[in-house]
C-alpha cells in the first residue's frame, strides 16, 4: 500500500538517535490501547468474537481481572498518558477549553507524557493511532465544518500543532488526531503534523494503525535503544464499518440474541475463573431493552453485533501481525506488551446525531452517509453512522452494570492482558491486583530505569499519582491497598479496597461490597450509614485537589 511505502520510506530517511548497549537490557514497551471493548468482548475474556493473538499474548502472560480506566476515551487517555487523574492532566471533559484548569481539553504543561519520560530516558518512542487529548479546531460555519468533514476543503492543522503527539515526546507519528473516524477514509489524519489529504483506494483505518506500528517495530528494532511504541486504536468503537469477509463471519452468530449470547459469556467467564458465580452474579439486561423475542429489529441488532465482532477480530489479526514482527526482529523476549480498553462499551445511539462537528455527512465520492434512526440501512458500510446501542453494550460488558461514561463497573473496569516472556512469571494466570491506567507511567519508569522530572520544558511537573504494578509481574503483592476516584460529567465514585460508593449523574451515591457484590448489585448505602459519609468526604477532598470541581484561573 502507497502509505505504508511511504511512512516506511520516511522512517529509514530521518532516521533515529541511538544510545548505548548499556540499556538493552531494558524492555521495549508495546502499549495497545482498544476505543470501547467490552470488558467480555476477547476470547480470553469470555468472548465469542475470534481473538486468537490476543488469546496468545494473555496465556504466555497475565490477564487483571481488576483494573479501572476513566469510563471515556479522552479522559483515559489523557491519564495514561500522564499519569495522573484526567482532571489534573487537563482533560476533565472532553477537548473543549472550557478555561479551567480541570477542563483545559488538552494535556497540560504541567504535565509530561510517557513518551517524554521515556525518550529523556533513552528510549526511542512511535505512536500510531488514535490521539484525541488535544483542543479540537474548527470552522467558523457548520456548513464549512462539514465540507472539512467531507473531504471538500483542506486546512492544515486539526489541533493547535504544539499539542500534536510529535511535540508531547513522540519522534514518529500516523494517526487521527480526533475521536471518530470514518475507517474508510478517516478526518484528522496526519503523518506527523502534516495532514494526510488521500488515502490509498481499500484504505481501512485498522489495518493502517496496525501496518504503520509492524513498520515502526522493524526499523526501531535496528536500533540500540529500546523503544516505547503506543498504538492507539479506534476499533470497534461507532460507526460500525468493517470489511464484508470479515463481517460474514459472524453473519449467524447473534441471532441467538443478547440474551442468550450475554449468558454464554458469564458461563465462560466463569470457566475461564474470571469470575466467581457466588460474588459476580449476572447483571440484568440493560434498563429499556426488550427480550430477544420482543424485539422488533433482529435481523438489524444481529447485524450491528456481527460488524463489531468484525472489527475487533480485525484488530487482533493486525495486532498477530505486530507480535510477529518482534518475533522476526528478536525483539519479542524482551518486549512488554500491554493491552486494553479506554472504556466499557458503547450504549451510544449514533444514529441520533447526524452529520456534525466529527461527523461526515457524504464520501469524499459525495455519497450520502446515512444515520438510520429508523434502522432502515444496514450496519458495515462506509456509506452509514450506526452503533450497537444499550442491549449489546450490555452484553460486551458482561458481567456488570452499565457502560461507556457510567462510573459502574460497565464503564470503568478494563481488561488487561500484560506478556513480557523474560520478565513476567506465572503465564496464563489471571492477576487479581487492583490497578488503573494512571500505574503505567510509574511501571514504565521502573523498567526503564527512568526518573519522573519535577521540571519539563520550564514548567513544573505535577507529581504522578499512580503506583507501579511492577511487583504483579512476579507475582508478588502490590503495595498497601489505594482508594481510586472517578468523574465523568457528574458520573463518579470512590473506591476504598472492597468498599464503592458510586452514583449516577444527579443521583444520590450508592454503596457497594464488592468482595462479596462484584456486580453493583445490592445498594448497602442505607445500611451502612457511616461508611457512605466517610467515602463520599473522601470524594469531595480529591474533587477539589484534582480540578474537578470548576476553579478560575
Amino acid at each position: 500500500m502507497i502509505y505504508l511505502r511511504i511512512i516506511f520510506i520516511v522512517i529509514f530517511c530521518l532516521g533515529f538517535r541511538s544510545s548505548g548497549s548499556a540499556q538493552l537490557q531494558r524492555p521495549n514497551i508495546v502499549l495497545i490501547l482498544a476505543d470501547d471493548l467490552g470488558y467480555s468482548d476477547l476470547g480470553c475474556y469470555g468472548g465469542e468474537i475470534a481473538t486468537p493473538n490476543l488469546d496468545r499474548l494473555a496465556a504466555n502472560g497475565i490477564r487483571y481481572a481488576s483494573f479501572y480506566n476513566t469510563s471515556r476515551c479522552c479522559p483515559t487517555r489523557a491519564a495514561l498518558l500522564t499519569g495522573m487523574y484526567n482532571h489534573n492532566a487537563g482533560i476533565g471533559e472532553m477537548t473543549t477549553n472550557r478555561g479551567l484548569p480541570g477542563y483545559a481539553g488538552a494535556l497540560s504543561a504541567n504535565t509530561v507524557t510517557l513518551a517524554e519520560v521515556l525518550k529523556a530516558a533513552g528510549y526511542h518512542t512511535a505512536m500510531a493511532g488514535k490521539w484525541h487529548v488535544s483542543n479540537t479546531l474548527e470552522q467558523p460555519t457548520p456548513e464549512s465544518q462539514l465540507r472539512w468533514l467531507n473531504h471538500q476543503d483542506v486546512h492544515p492543522y486539526f489541533s493547535p500543532p504544539e499539542q500534536y503527539p510529535v511535540n508531547r515526546g513522540f519522534e514518529r507519528y500516523f494517526g487521527n488526531i480526533w475521536g471518530v473516524v470514518d475507517y474508510f477514509d478517516p478526518f484528522s489524519l496526519v503523518s506527523g503534523t502534516r495532514p494526510v489529504t488521500e488515502v490509498p483506494e481499500h484504505y481501512y483505518h485498522t489495518d493502517a494503525i496496525n501496518d504503520t506500528a509492524v513498520q515502526y517495530v522493524h526499523a526501531l528494532s535496528r536500533e540500540k535503544a529500546p523503544f516505547f511504541l503506543y498504538v492507539a486504536h479506534t476499533a470497534p468503537h461507532w460507526p460500525l464499518q468493517a470489511l464484508p469477509e470479515d463481517i460474514r463471519k459472524y453473519e449467524n452468530t447473534y441471532k441467538a440474541g443478547w440474551d442468550v449470547i450475554r449468558e454464554k459469556r458469564y458461563r465462560k467467564m466463569t470457566t475461564l475463573g474470571l469470575i466467581d458465580t457466588a460474588v459476580t452474579r449476572l447483571s440484568t439486561r440493560a434498563a429499556g431493552a426488550a427480550t430477544w423475542e420482543e424485539n422488533p429489529d433482529k435481523d438489524w441488532d444481529a447485524r450491528a453485533m456481527s460488524v463489531h465482532a468484525a472489527m475487533v477480530d480485525r484488530m487482533d489479526q493486525g495486532i498477530g501481525r505486530i507480535i510477529a514482527a518482534l518475533k522476526q526482529e528478536g525483539q519479542l523476549e524482551n518486549t512488554l506488551v500491554i493491552f486494553l480498553s479506554d472504556n466499557g462499551a458503547s450504549p451510544e445511539n449514533a444514529m441520533a446525531y447526524g452529520p456534525g462537528f466529527d461527523r461526515p455527512g457524504a464520501t469524499r465520492k459525495g455519497e450520502r452517509i446515512r444515520y438510520p434512526v429508523d434502522k432502515e440501512v444496514l450496519p458495515g458500510p462506509q456509506t452509514s453512522f450506526t452503533s450497537i446501542g444499550a442491549a449489546w453494550a450490555n452484553v460486551a460488558n458482561t458481567p456488570y452494570r452499565f457502560a461507556k461514561a457510567s462510573s459502574f463497573e460497565g464503564g470503568v473496569r478494563t481488561p488487561v492482558i500484560a506478556c513480557w516472556p523474560k520478565g513476567i512469571t506465572g503465564k496464563g494466570r489471571i492477576e487479581r491486583t487492583t490497578g488503573h491506567v494512571i500505574d503505567f507511567m510509574a511501571t514504565f519508569l521502573e523498567l526503564a530505569h527512568a526518573r519522573y522530572p519535577s521540571q519539563y520544558n520550564g514548567h513544573a511537573i505535577k507529581p504522578m499519582q499512580g503506583m507501579s504494578i511492577v511487583p504483579s509481574f512476579k507475582q508478588k503483592a502490590v503495595r498497601a491497598p489505594r482508594i481510586l476516584f472517578n468523574e465523568h460529567f457528574g458520573a463518579r465514585y470512590v473506591r476504598d479496597g472492597n468498599w464503592k460508593l458510586v452514583a449516577a449523574p444527579g443521583k444520590p451515591w450508592q454503596l457497594f461490597d464488592l468482595q462479596q457484590d462484584a456486580s453493583e448489585l445490592q445498594d448497602l448505602s442505607a445500611r451502612y450509614p457511616q461508611q457512605v459519609q466517610h467515602l463520599s468526604a473522601l470524594w469531595e477532598q480529591w474533587a477539589h485537589q484534582n480540578n474537578v470541581f470548576p476553579k478560575k484561573k
